[in-house]
């Protein structure tokens, strides 16, 4: 125990976009600046896509342009093709997320694009980084199970992940976009791609639409893996679902791994203040099922 894991926050990206309400771009990189003073170093801010198509996520350049930049905090923005990655890597953005998909059904209703028309866009912005000197996340949607196409062939999930490693991309995530994974699953899948790739180049990003979702934390990290998306409040959710939660609660993961014995930096105290901080912006409630006894430790 005692290994360092990196939790990078995708609130104010994955858990913004679907909001019926558009938050401003002031408050948009206030919740980032508190998700920073709490100790998270790797946050997703929001991605460079059409504004008619997700209007929360507008003037993200001018989100970037509101931020601290320095050697201590990592920022990621999504990118759902090379237009998107043109316009990040015009403002300055030096992380970039895209995705592919292991069903062709997500693929067309999210991107408008077949799996292998992804893939092709994903390998082209990857090597353009590459000469760019921009680092990429690969994150694989539905990768253990498809809201049109239920479970998911591991062996497709894995196939994706070769051929982004063998493309250039700096990290490889496996996102249960819908929630559905179950941490047998995770353990399985995450233990092969273990003996192909090292698994410092290896990520994860769970929802816990099931309940799920800190068990499946808990299950890759018994697999070596240590990057994983979480979400402050546990915002967020897929349109694409219905009954599909948010991601899993940066507060819950923080506080089970910490109490697991690894370091992750961040201060649960600032932390939960954070998560207060993004029920009232989002007028939500948080999902963080750790949040009740983090007030009665840290009243005040």
């Amino acid at each position: 125990m005692g290994a360092n894991i990196t939790i990078t926050d995708v609130g104010p990206r994955d858990g913004l976009q679907n909001l019926s309400r558009i938050l401003s771009v002031a408050e948009r990189a206030c919740l980032i600046k508190s998700l920073i003073k709490a100790g998270i170093s790797s946050v997703e801010i929001g991605s460079f896509v059409s504004p008619r198509a997700v209007p929360t996520m507008a003037d993200t350049d001018s989100l970037f342009n509101l931020l601290e930049i320095n050697d201590d905090v990592d920022y990621f923005a999504l990118v759902p093709n090379f237009k998107g990655y043109q316009l990040a890597h015009n403002v300055g953005i030096k992380n970039i997320v895209l995705v592919v998909y292991a069903s062709n059904s997500m693929s067309n209703s999210n991107v408008g694009m077949t799996m292998q028309e992804a893939e092709k866009s994903a390998i082209k912005i990857i090597k353009q980084a590459k000469s760019d000197r921009i680092k990429i996340t690969a994150t694989i949607s539905v990768a253990f199970g498809c809201p049109f196409e239920g479970n998911i062939d591991p062996v497709i999930s894995e196939e994706l992940v070769d051929k982004l490693s063998d493309a250039g991309a700096d990290r490889l995530v496996l996102a249960d976009t819908i929630g559905a994974a179950n941490p047998r699953q995770v353990s399985s899948m995450m233990n092969r791609l273990a003996e192909k790739i090292d698994p410092q180049f290896l990520g994860c990003h769970f929802h816990d639409t099931r309940a799920m979702g800190l068990a499946n934390v808990y299950a890759a990290s018994e697999s070596g893996i240590r990057y994983f998306d979480t979400s402050i409040a546990g915002l967020g959710g897929c349109p694409f679902a219905p009954g599909s939660s948010g991601n899993v609660a940066t507060e819950d993961v923080v506080m089970m791994l910490e109490q697991m014995g690894y370091r992750t930096g961040i201060n649960l105290t600032e932390l939960l203040s954070t998560s207060k901080f993004a029920a009232e912006l989002t007028a939500s409630e948080s999902s963080g099922r750790t949040s009740a006894w983090l007030n009665s430790q840290y009243r005040g």
